[in-house]
């Protein structure tokens, strides 16, 4: 199985990118209804993931500003406490499960760390479970 059966591509991932304020991380978090996020740089290399906990320590430290206020604290000021490990486009399934079993969202890369999409584990879950089911008719 290949990963890329797997992934959401780039272009329907939420992310943010480096040059994003807070404002906007919270915004496009609240939109999408996401806890979690990849973090770009601005040429789409993968930097790491943003949280809703990593959000809500900044706020707490900048004294819960306003929302024009957090238009001026860039998303680089955010402190992350844990950023989710990326896989590379070509790492085997065994390599995935690894990952997925401890992140919600696997983010993938290409050669040059480019950011490609994600892989979820309720899609792995789902997938897991249909092979299951297959598997069991067949036994009847």
């Amino acid at each position: 199985m290949n990963l890329l059966f797997f992934l959401t591509p780039k272009s329907e991932v939420a992310y943010v990118e480096e040059n994003d304020s807070l404002r906007q991380v919270l915004e496009k978090m609240e939109y999408h209804g996401y806890t979690a996020v990849p973090l770009l740089s601005p040429d789409g290399r993968y930097i790491g993931t943003i949280t809703e906990g990593d959000v809500l320590w900044k706020l707490k430290k900048e004294n819960f500003p306003d929302l024009r206020e957090m238009e001026n604290i860039s998303v680089m000021q955010i402190a992350r406490k844990r950023d989710n490990k990326a896989v590379h486009a070509n790492v085997d399934m065994e390599g995935l499960l690894e990952r997925v079993t401890r992140q919600n969202f696997v983010p993938v890369v290409d050669d040059e760390r480019t950011f490609i999409g994600i892989v979820t584990r309720k899609d792995v879950i789902l997938y897991l479970m249909k092979e299951l089911r297959k598997k069991q008719e067949q036994e009847k």
